[in-house]
């Protein structure tokens, strides 16, 4: 028999594992505060050994992290699927307001959400990382949107102008809706930012 489907039993297993570790620790941190949460409280909840947590992760610091990571997966992913000659003003509209959406609805998992953001924004550890992974997202979408336009990142400004600056959009509106504590509805503001940078976006793009 192959040893394949085996593998990818396996794989299944620790991506399973994984998620309710990450699941069970967002929830924690965004309920309790960063420094409230023991790694044993986060093992306890998703029904793992400490053990099996330090399997996947090195702190807790790490699971934030790694969602942080999974989210500009997700942006990078969007873009590349996004119609070949769409302006790219709406196709990085699109990819940034990707992860805003889920957050609009007022279930459970918007607040969960919600209170993730905040604390990341508020706890110094986790917004230095925030920052360095924002980096690695603009280098990302960089990436990306030279590739659909036929560009060079290296020496063509506009790839990396234009991911900063549809970064920089995404940012301002996890600030107010964090600020707002969640009264305004992110997938609203991300389009109201873009209707001020549509233009500039497109222009700069001809």
């Amino acid at each position: 028999m192959s040893p394949h489907p085996e593998a990818s039993l396996a794989q299944r297993k620790r991506q399973l594992v994984s998620d309710e570790l990450t699941e069970a620790a967002l929830q924690l941190l965004a309920r309790k505060g960063y420094d409230a949460v023991t790694i044993d409280e986060i093992a306890t909840t998703a029904g793992v050994s400490k053990r099996t947590f330090f399997r996947y992760f090195a702190s807790k610091e790490d699971v934030v992290v790694q969602f942080l990571a999974d989210m500009g997966t997700g942006m990078r992913a969007e873009l590349a699927a996004r119609p070949a000659g769409e302006r790219p003003s709406v196709a990085l509209l699109h990819t940034v307001r990707a992860p805003l959406d889920a957050c609009g609805d007022r279930s459970d998992h918007s607040e969960r959400a919600l209170r993730v953001v905040q604390l990341i924004l508020r706890t110094p550890a986790l917004l230095a990382r925030f920052l360095e992974r924002q980096a690695q997202w603009r280098d990302d979408l960089t990436a990306e949107l030279a590739r659909r336009l036929g560009l060079d990142p290296d020496t063509d400004l506009y790839p990396r102008l234009a991911a900063g600056i549809a970064l920089t959009a995404f940012d301002a509106v996890l600030q107010r809706w964090s600020g707002s504590n969640g009264a305004e509805d992110p997938a609203a503001l991300i389009d109201r930012a873009f209707a001020m940078i549509a233009s500039a976006l497109d222009a700069d793009a001809d």
